[in-house]
């Protein structure tokens, strides 16, 4: 029985350790708690325990993507939005905090820490505390979806859904094409398309 919830361990550390945006976290856990009929609590434990690994691992390896397959104007660049959260602690927290509340991918915020090096103190203890109550609400609604499943395969390519993804592209696009020195410095919004090696 404890496999089951190793599974959803596993499952949402997965979900969240890739550097693309993808299916949020709390799918693997809401499929896994469905399927197995598994404590909602447990779930949620284990899988958030879960997903704060994987991001606090995308954390420590976004820098070695980023030096092998960005320019450094470009990681200089996004270090910019680094030292920014590190001057305004408590800002940056409430900014993580709100946005891990979301159900948007959190991949290009973890991206950005951690190619600009951010300490995991700034990102994580808030990160917990959203993806707790995020996950909750999820998994709960996860009964929801049990005596509704057929409405819910049926919108699963909903609008809302393809929304979140292009959303999601949309903010790794302006993590990774957005001269965020200048739109920060001089309050100008620039692009810059060569950030390959």
């Amino acid at each position: 029985m404890w496999w089951q919830y190793l599974l959803v361990f596993l499952g949402a550390l997965l979900f969240d350790i890739v550097p693309f945006p993808f299916p949020p976290a709390f799918t693997i856990m809401v499929f896994l708690q469905i399927v197995f009929k598994l404590n909602e609590w447990w779930v949620i434990i284990f899988g958030v325990a879960g997903s704060v690994l994987g991001r606090y691992i995308l954390l420590l390896y976004a820098p070695v993507l980023a030096v092998r397959y960005l320019k450094e104007s470009k990681n200089n660049d996004i270090q910019i939005l680094g030292d920014k959260m590190k001057k305004n602690k408590w800002t940056g927290q409430l900014i993580v905090l709100s946005y891990s509340l979301l159900p948007l991918p959190t991949t290009p915020l973890f991206l950005g820490a951690g190619i600009s090096k951010l300490h995991p103190i700034y990102i994580i203890p808030a990160f917990i505390i959203g993806k707790f109550t995020s996950d909750t609400l999820a998994i709960f609604a996860g009964a929801y979806a049990v005596d509704n499943a057929q409405n819910i395969i049926d919108n699963a390519l909903s609008w809302q859904s393809i929304l979140s993804l292009f959303l999601g592209l949309f903010l790794l696009f302006c993590l990774f094409f957005v001269d965020w020195r200048t739109l920060i410095l001089h309050k100008k919004l620039v692009f810059n398309f060569k950030i390959l090696k």
